[in-house]
């Protein structure tokens, strides 16, 4: 066993820091008081939690005690205030298009002229601050070609305005159009489109239309008819029928390929016709409301048209194209791609030097007759299906011909080919025949914009008998009231919309579009 006195002489050594010698850097400090920062900052804001909850107990309704009250107000240190330099003031910044269309209530239509601009009729309206008399001035020349445009203006005629051109088509006319745009609005369906061969859906049982026509034409048909609203004002964003033209605009959008831009399908050699009637209502109905979604279908329309287009040529029936022209589908063509034109689309503007080009190729110097085709050649036919209807009767190509040239400008005061053109015209004015044998509806329409062009005694002549063939022939009692009858050589495709849609356009010349040339 050890003794006490084994363990006096040992010592003990240790290789830590005395207390005196142990050094406590600032760095140590600082790292200490920081990582108990948080716990003194949570017990500093329970303290203030605690003491807002505290002031908030009202301890006077607990207390019996009246004495008085000690009111402890913590006077806060007012902040120093720095103020910023005056900003530079910034323009307003213009809200852009709305993607949908907008769809607003019906205007209460008055039947008495409540305007200070002499305006004549109920139906005579538009933007006062837009009104031009200017011919196809830059972008105050006409809205649509071929069919469209608005005289004098952008909104030209078909809003009224000083020159109120609604008037010039005497009496009758505004009621007989009234009558055809409230039949059309009645037979379109409820998608948007107007049915060639089943539109007498709409009509009482007891009391239908008759007159189908074919329903590949369904596209070029709701293409047609729109551009009658159209021409009388009535757009996706304004007029009695508005609600109308948005949905046949968006049942157009809807039956675009999104790929190449066809609107509808490859059925027959109807389809090139279809298109450039739905590209030139869209382009139009673009142009007034410069929606960002009508713009891209109406871009690739024209799109469309472009890449059909025959090398330094025209077109015809098939995209892409196969080396063969005619006047009917190439005049549908060039009136869509100035129309495009006009509402700030791009196109090929070659293709107007090249249409132009054909319709030269095809033009009879001596006679002045522009051919199908050929040289002089008669308007198309079918054999076995429209070839009782005389082609010596219309001349139909002609007036596709002379309206072409004067939307590129041409003026038949230096070119005498025009002139020939309206003789032609002359010998064959419109008339109507029960048996429909002279009712060539398309040549009329033609007839109409391309004579009113030419004014003076070749439009005297021309009105006067197409406003007697158009007002005698429409129909008046019934559920076709408002509508023609579809007997002509192009009846059996279009049906009864198709011919109460040309009637229409036939009764919208006088204020569709300027003169390119100014009165005469």
């Amino acid at each position: 066993m050890s003794t006490p006195s084994d363990y006096e002489n040992i010592q003990i050594e240790s290789t830590l820091p005395k207390p005196w010698e142990e050094e406590v850097t600032f760095n140590d400090v600082l790292y200490d008081w920081m990582s108990r920062a948080p716990w003194l900052g949570i017990s500093a804001v329970a303290h203030v939690m605690g003491f807002l909850v505290l002031s908030l107990i009202p301890w006077n309704l607990l207390s019996n005690d009246e004495g008085g009250e000690i009111n402890a107000d913590i006077e806060q240190v007012p902040e120093e205030i720095f103020e910023d330099p005056p900003e530079e003031e910034e323009p307003p910044i213009e809200e852009e298009e709305p993607l949908e269309e907008p769809v607003l209530k019906d205007a209460e239509i008055s039947d008495h002229n409540e305007t200070d601009d002499d305006q004549d009729y109920e139906s005579s309206e538009g933007d006062p601050d837009f009104l031009s008399d200017s011919p196809f001035d830059d972008k105050a020349f006409n809205d649509v070609i071929g069919i469209g445009g608005g005289a004098g203006g952008k909104f030209g005629g078909r809003f009224g305005g000083r020159r109120n051109l609604r008037a010039a088509g005497g009496s009758g006319t505004e009621q007989a159009l009234k009558d055809g745009l409230e039949w059309l609005a009645n037979h379109q369906d409820e998608d948007g489109k107007w049915d060639s061969d089943e539109f007498m859906k709409h009509d009482p049982p007891n009391d239908q239309c008759g007159g189908p026509g074919q329903p590949e034409f369904d596209v070029g048909l709701t293409g047609l008819a729109l551009l009658a609203f159209l021409g009388d004002g009535h757009t996706t964003r304004q007029g009695l029928y508005r609600e109308k033209v948005t949905k046949g605009i968006k049942w157009l959008r809807e039956q675009q390929d999104f790929e190449d831009g066809l609107i509808g399908e490859k059925i027959g050699h109807s389809y090139m016709y279809s298109h450039g009637i739905a590209a030139l209502a869209v382009c139009e109905a673009y142009y007034f409301s410069k929606s960002p979604l009508i713009r891209g279908t109406a871009q690739k329309a024209i799109n469309f048209i472009s890449r059909a287009r025959n090398p330094y040529a025209a077109w015809r029936y098939e995209s892409p194209p196969d080396g063969m022209n005619d006047t009917s589908v190439t005049g549908w063509m060039i009136f869509a791609m100035k129309s495009a034109e006009e509402a700030g689309l791009t196109i090929d503007s070659q293709a107007f030097t090249d249409g132009m080009s054909f319709i030269d190729e095809v033009t009879d110097k001596a006679t002045g007759r522009v051919g199908y085709n050929t040289v002089g050649s008669p308007s198309s036919r079918m054999d076995g299906v429209n070839d009782q209807y005389p082609t010596d009767k219309t001349e139909c190509m002609t007036a596709v011909g002379l309206l072409c040239r004067f939307f590129m400008n041409q003026d038949p005061g230096e070119d005498d080919i025009m002139v020939r053109h309206a003789d032609l015209l002359l010998k064959a004015l419109p008339e109507w025949d029960p048996d429909g044998l002279t009712n060539d509806m398309y040549y009329w329409y033609y007839g109409s914009y391309a004579m009113y062009q030419m004014g003076g005694r070749h439009w005297k002549g021309w009105n006067r008998a197409c406003k007697k063939a158009v007002l005698e022939s429409q129909c008046k009692p019934g559920a076709s009231r408002g509508s023609w009858d579809p007997i002509g050589p192009w009846g059996f495709s279009g049906g009864r919309v198709y011919s109460t849609a040309i009637g229409v356009l036939c009764l919208e010349v006088y204020f569709r579009y300027a003169k390119v040339l100014g009165a005469r």
